[in-house]
């Protein structure tokens, strides 16, 4: 009886989300509903205040907001323009110059901000007038910059591994350092689409003539340096077990700062009191989101409905593959309707307790998931990062311009999964290494 209670509570839900309901609204509600109908009301109402308790309470989910803090940081400083002005003076004069600049601008903007659209909007405003002054082709342009902004979520400090980490319970430092090389080689691969397009197709990113000297090159780091160091140290130092990250957030947070009203030359430009209420409420959602989503979780755990989808996937003996390909399908196609916090929510209760009972490692499926989560945000036909490049583009280019550009940057995504899938050693190798 339990487990057609789990049944119709997916389905419930689902329902809600598609007539208009808030997503956290919608977990909170079925969540507590399921409880009271398994055990209930006033151990359903106990669940609720322990998970509130628990969350809101704890040291090490801290990490969030601080995180945030030092994206707003980062995002209020224009720190943006620095970052693609110095990987401009580097790569510029390379063919598809512009666009590979972008997509190095955003993995290392995208390190500090911590938000896929936050940096799409950022490189919009940034790099998509002067490609297209340039004479670049208006989807190559625009879909470059959506797709860059994915990498923010995959290079630390990454709020969305954090909340993965929180809603599977797995280690939030390790998860940190998984998504390193995977976001470094999707950057790669992402580079190799633009240069072979325009290798291909000229006339689609016109190769510019004036290349920067190595004195110029060296003078650009002048403050793309500074915030790549702060990057780095965060990274190595959570690695090296000299700090913890929710202590690298809140050193971040301290550095971006500091970095912030160097580049702002004071405190006015940063706008502090809008920065720290944009935290706060960005950290509240967020929150509500994870407590919302634990009390549906602890719904489906006592239904019993994903041991039991786990133990008849071990009986039927399915290829554990063939359930990771149907696995990838739902993200990609849940991912193009909600945001990465609102999926993750909805999906890891009955996707992370059967793919760990198929024998994969958390880490690891952590990796996988945020990038599938990541793809979905660029993907036809809603796409998010697409519709935040053409908004912000003010009307420059059309939405079928970001969608018929992301054609050769899917074929890379579709190579970088499947090299997770090949060598899961590049999530696992530097975590299995931490002190």
């Amino acid at each position: 009886m339990n487990i057609y209670l789990g049944i119709a509570g997916i389905f419930v839900l689902f329902a809600m989300i598609s007539l208009g309901a808030n997503v956290m609204v919608a977990l909170g509600i079925v969540g507590f509903v399921g409880l009271f109908g398994l055990v209930g009301f006033e151990a359903a109402l106990s669940v609720l205040s322990t998970v509130f308790f628990e969350t809101t309470h704890s040291f090490h989910f801290t990490v969030i907001p601080l995180f945030l803090l030092m994206g707003f940081f980062a995002l209020r400083a224009g720190l943006g323009s620095d970052v693609f002005e110095a990987a401009n003076s580097w790569f510029g004069g390379v063919r598809g110059g512009l666009a590979i600049s972008t997509t190095v601008a955003a993995a290392g903007f995208g390190a500090a901000s911590g938000s896929s659209v936050g940096t799409a909007t950022v490189f919009t405003k940034i790099a998509l007038p002067e490609m297209l002054d340039r004479g670049y082709d208006k989807g190559l342009a625009s879909a470059s910059i959506a797709i860059a902004g994915t990498l923010a979520v995959m290079i630390p400090p990454s709020a969305v591994m954090v909340i993965y980490g929180i809603l599977t319970d797995s280690s939030i430092g390790k998860l940190l350092m998984a998504g390193i090389l995977p976001g470094i080689v999707f950057g790669i691969l992402l580079c190799i689409s633009i240069y072979i397009t325009a290798r291909r197709h000229p006339e689609m990113a016109p190769r510019s003539e004036n290349k920067a000297t190595w004195s110029q090159r060296i003078y650009s780091l002048r403050l793309a340096g500074p915030l790549a160091l702060i990057v780095f140290s965060i990274i190595a130092g959570i690695y090296l077990g000299v700090f913890t990250p929710t202590e690298a957030g809140a050193m971040g947070a301290l550095f971006t700062l500091i970095l912030a009203v160097i580049r702002q030359r004071g405190l006015v430009g940063l706008h502090l009191k809008k920065t720290l209420l944009d935290t706060v409420r960005t950290s509240a959602m967020i929150f509500a989101v994870i407590i919302c989503a634990l009390v549906f979780s602890r719904f489906l755990a006592l239904s019993g409905l994903t041991s039991d989808i786990a133990n008849a996937l071990a009986v039927m003996d399915v290829n554990r593959w063939v359930v990771l390909f149907i696995v990838t399908l739902i993200y990609l196609v849940l991912g193009t309707m909600m945001d990465a916090p609102a999926l993750l929510a909805i999906s890891l209760p009955v996707t992370y307790p059967v793919m760990h009972k198929l024998g994969f490692d958390p880490i690891w499926f952590g990796v996988y998931v945020v990038l599938l989560v990541e793809i979905g945000a660029v993907s036809p036909p809603v796409g998010i990062n697409c519709f935040v490049v053409q908004a912000a583009s003010e009307g420059r280019v059309e939405l079928e311009d970001v969608f018929k550009g992301l054609i050769p940057f899917l074929i890379a995504s579709a190579i970088m999964l499947l090299l997770l899938c090949f060598f899961p050693q590049l999530a696992l190798y530097i975590p299995n290494s931490m002190k």
